[in-house]
């Protein structure tokens, strides 16, 4: 059978929706609580219109790479970190070739499924991330871990506070795959044979979290790290210091919001910031990602590399964050919903899909590069920014 190639995200989220479990597709959707800013993060895009320009002399190809934590990218696009997916037995591994092809970094997150040596050997622009579970030792080892295997940043996660609480509920993670496991979850497989049949071909993994493992010891369970997790005690200001102290590479320190957090981050010594509130399952009632992006741009865009997490769904909302100031964004359902419906093959047509609607974008603004879109691109609503101190935002003033 020929396969049909995914030509947009609507199509993979559709074709998702059908091919998992709704316990595993709610994962991918959903925010904490009553889910106002995972909502926040998609309407803020569609309020952001554009002003198109027509018959400019543009080159035949438009310029679309960017560096990133020293990362030459095909495109200024990075594959997000995200934990505890239940789609593919391939896993963080597929996601890794499809976005060395695209050209792209990967940030693996501590949470994944495969071991980040493997993510490494599969795309050697890859990131990986640093919860801050256990005490400092343990935490030390991993971030020798990650030199080890030849992580090219790290990405210290701040913006969780284990707000796990939705309206819908929280899907049912099993602690491992044992008979009791599979009879359990076996009505979920026999009504999606085709998400069951990838799972008994690539073999059943162990739920588990080998990124989190301690020497010499076998890898958690999700549920045992996430319990650890929550037991640890919350980092501060100070701790961020020592992960610069332990870190001799890139480091990118993601979850920022408030201008105030971003001064400390670059303060601390963060080369780059990610301004971000979990996709939405951080604090309910934050509004979106790029709501803030402008301020914060304000406040450190001219000491650090400033990136955009959260709600990009297409070329032309990448360009929107670039317009506002973002160097480049992170995108996680995006490439969840096309390892979905069609595995690796999935996230590569996603990523071309993405790559042709940043390119479609400039042609329609009049721009041979990504690094001349601005403000004046883009049709701003008054109230559209988030201001933290009651003045107007220089990202701004162009529109």
């Amino acid at each position: 059978m020929n396969r049909q190639p995914l030509v947009s995200v609507a199509e993979a989220q559709a074709r998702a929706r059908r091919r998992l479990p709704r316990a595993v597709y709610d994962s991918l959707v959903a925010g904490s609580e009553k889910g106002l800013t995972v909502a926040d993060n998609l309407t803020a895009f569609d309020q952001l219109g554009f002003r198109p320009r027509i018959a400019a002399d543009l080159p035949p190809q438009r310029e679309l790479a960017t560096t990133v934590l020293g990362q030459a990218l095909a495109m200024p696009v990075i594959v997000s970190p995200a934990g505890a997916q239940a789609i593919d037995p391939v896993g963080e591994v597929a996601v890794a070739r499809a976005a060395a092809d695209a050209g792209i970094a990967i940030g693996l997150s501590s949470f994944a499924s495969k071991p980040f040596e493997d993510v490494v050997a599969a795309n050697d622009k890859a990131f990986s991330q640093l919860y801050w579970i256990g005490d400092r030792d343990q935490i030390a080892g991993r971030i020798e871990r990650a030199k080890a295997a030849g992580a090219k940043a790290l990405i210290l996660t701040l913006d969780w506070s284990f707000a796990v609480r939705r309206d819908w509920g929280s899907p049912d993670i099993p602690e491992r795959v044992s008979l009791a496991t599979i009879l359990r979850f076996a009505p979920m497989a026999i009504a999606h044979p085709g998400w069951a049949l990838r799972f008994l071909r690539g073999g059943i993994p162990d739920l588990t979290v080998p990124n989190l493992a301690d020497p010499g010891q076998p890898a958690p369970t999700f549920t045992q790290a996430f319990v650890q997790w929550v037991q640890t005690p919350l980092p501060t200001w100070r701790d961020v210091e020592w992960v610069r102290s332990q870190w001799d590479g890139p480091l990118l320190v993601k979850g920022v919001f408030h201008p105030d957090d971003a001064r400390r981050a670059v303060d601390a010594g963060a080369d780059a910031i990610s301004v971000s509130n979990h996709g939405g399952n951080n604090l309910d009632g934050a509004p979106a990602s790029i709501r803030a992006l402008p301020a914060v741009v304000d406040a450190v865009g001219d000491r650090t590399e400033v990136l955009l997490d959260g709600g990009v769904r297409r070329g032309g909302d990448v360009v929107k964050a670039l317009a506002l100031g973002a160097r480049a964004v992170l995108v996680g359902r995006l490439w969840l919903w096309g390892l979905a419906a069609q595995g690796e093959h999935g996230v590569r047509d996603l990523l071309t899909v993405v790559r042709s609607g940043i390119d479609e974008t400039l042609v329609g603004l009049g721009h041979g590069s990504i690094h001349d879109v601005g403000a004046a691109d883009l049709v701003i609503p008054r109230d559209f920014a988030v201001t933290f101190d009651g003045g107007p935002r220089r990202a701004l003033h162009a529109a």
